[in-house]
């Protein structure tokens, strides 16, 4: 799957354009937002937490319908090492934490909270994108200045 960067698009216009079913892929950059923190629905719900800002719960409450919640990935890549991506999808692994804030649902998979863990989830309206982002991830040495890839501290 290839993440859809750069563009601003309507919940509407992205499932026109993407052939997959049940899960849209969604762009990622940088930007301040205040700062909320999400409940986790594992018993671990202290540890290895994400935070999300009210801008990220209202967008994910515009676009989301049913059972749909953003989640959160890891992979290798991107100008840094590594890089966020984005999608919309409806299906829980055995492997994700499910972290919930009123209505609104971010899932991550365990392998990548390793690398987010103590981050924040924000949403940011720019003249020229709409994204969501990862925002003062402690896990992260450095990123680019997009803010979709990062290098991990050792």
């Amino acid at each position: 799957m290839a993440a859809v960067r750069g563009l601003c698009l309507t919940a509407a216009a992205l499932r026109a354009v993407t052939p997959w079913q049940g899960v849209r892929l969604l762009a990622a950059s940088r930007g301040p937002r205040a700062l909320r923190e999400l409940s986790s629905s594992s018993p671990e719900a202290g540890e290895g937490q994400i935070h999300l800002t009210d801008s990220c719960v209202q967008r994910l409450l515009e676009i989301t319908e049913g059972s749909e919640f953003l989640r959160l990935e890891v992979e290798g890549g991107g100008c840094s090492g590594f890089q966020y991506k984005f999608s919309l999808d409806t299906v829980i692994n055995p492997d994700d934490r499910v972290f919930e804030q009123g209505g609104a649902r971010v899932v991550v998979d365990s392998d990548s909270l390793a690398f987010v863990k103590g981050a924040h989830v924000d949403f940011s309206q720019e003249l020229i994108r709409s994204s969501f982002q990862v925002l003062n991830n402690p896990q992260a040495q450095q990123g680019c200045s997009c803010g979709s890839s990062f290098s991990v501290k050792l």
